[in-house]
């Protein structure tokens, strides 16, 4: 199935685009934007040559309940093993920031699963903040660079998370925002949850 237009359409019809696609308001398959010699511009989830990039990703309309967390677990791994990240850190900030919801936007402009700001979508060359492999792939590089900045400080790396590198270094650290040391003892707090349920989970494993 392909949809093909003669002129660019707003952005807002290209995010609704892909619901329209299938009954029961799911996309089922990744959508494509190509644009042709003339200039005409495809859509397609059949990218027939090369050229076409992918505009939006095949997430099922199940996928964007908090409770599906399990479904980017192996997204998680892979990048925490990338960056030498804990992922139990990785899961606890997602955890915070977004409850696992892909499509999460606050009204500052932070967006996706690790509520990345634009500038650091852009640091990190993260194309789609809504692809949850780029999002969770940009987040995960940014909480590198905020531990080797910060030398392994938890508190200092999520309080420049949440509040960015300025303000953590104006105050000379943790920044006197009600709303960061909530955020920092939050995430804090998810990740000692997580820790431990990993720990039972091995010790469980280990006792079978």
């Amino acid at each position: 199935m392909a949809i093909r237009t003669a002129r660019i359409l707003s952005l807002g019809v290209l995010v609704a685009l892909p619901w329209s696609l299938s009954p029961g308001g799911e996309a089922r398959a990744d959508i494509y934007v190509c644009e042709e010699s003339q200039g005409t511009i495809q859509f397609t989830n059949v990218p027939a040559r090369s050229g076409c990039r992918a505009l939006i990703r095949g997430w099922s309309k199940e996928s964007f309940s908090p409770s599906s967390a399990g479904r980017f677990e192996d997204t998680i791994r892979l990048a925490a093993g990338r960056y030498g990240v804990d992922p139990h850190l990785v899961r606890a900030v997602i955890k915070v920031e977004s409850d696992f919801n892909f499509q999460a936007r606050s009204h500052k402009g932070a967006q996706g699963l690790m509520q990345l700001m634009p500038e650091t979508a852009q640091l990190h060359n993260v194309g789609n903040v809504y692809d949850p492999d780029e999002n969770i792939d940009g987040g995960v590089r940014h909480l590198r660079l905020l531990l080797d900045r910060y030398r392994g400080d938890l508190s200092l790396t999520l309080a420049a998370y949440n509040a960015g590198i300025k303000a953590v270094e104006r105050y000379g650290g943790i920044p006197p925002y009600s709303e960061t040391r909530d955020y920092v003892r939050r995430v804090l707090d998810y990740y000692q949850r997580y820790r431990r349920n990993g720990a039972i989970a091995i010790r469980e494993q280990a006792g079978r």
